[in-house]
């Protein structure tokens, strides 16, 4: 019988995926235990506007990503620290600090887990910095840090 999977069942399959089980399991553990719908057409219907909803909403945030990648090209972001008579900074700038500096001054939202950075930025000057933005969009952002 063929079904449409409402959970992850390990050994089974993942959640809105179809599969053919037999009917006993169906009927004695699938059905009571509300994990499974039958695969009619409703239902069906049902699974592909859901999966056509959700593939608009990866394209938009798609698109989106682009968009601030290609907004990052053209803006450098001015960070100002205090920093020794070496250029040295006492610290670093740090993750969070970048993305608190994006908010405040180019109004953009980016979560500071997306930054990429091996460590603290500790020299003045200009670095590029990675941003992953979405899977396969990374943004170079320009972070010119002056005291």
């Amino acid at each position: 019988m063929k079904v449409i999977l409402k959970q992850d069942i390990k050994g089974v399959g993942k959640k809105d995926e179809v599969i053919n089980a037999s009917d006993g399991y169906v009927r004695n553990f699938l059905f009571p235990k509300n994990l499974a719908v039958e695969a009619n057409n409703e239902n069906m219907a049902k699974l592909k506007a859901k999966q056509d909803s959700n593939q608009y909403k990866r394209d938009l945030e798609r698109e989106n990503a682009k968009q601030i990648a290609k907004t990052f090209e053209t803006i450098t972001l001015k960070i100002e620290v205090k920093a020794g008579e070496n250029g040295k900074i006492f610290g670093g700038v740090s993750a969070k600090e970048i993305s608190e500096s994006l908010e405040k001054q180019h109004n953009l939202k980016i979560d500071k887990k997306k930054i990429e950075l091996k460590e603290t930025i500790k020299t003045l000057g200009v670095h590029i910095v990675n941003v992953k933005l979405y899977e396969g969009i990374v943004g170079k952002l320009k972070v010119n840090v002056v005291s």
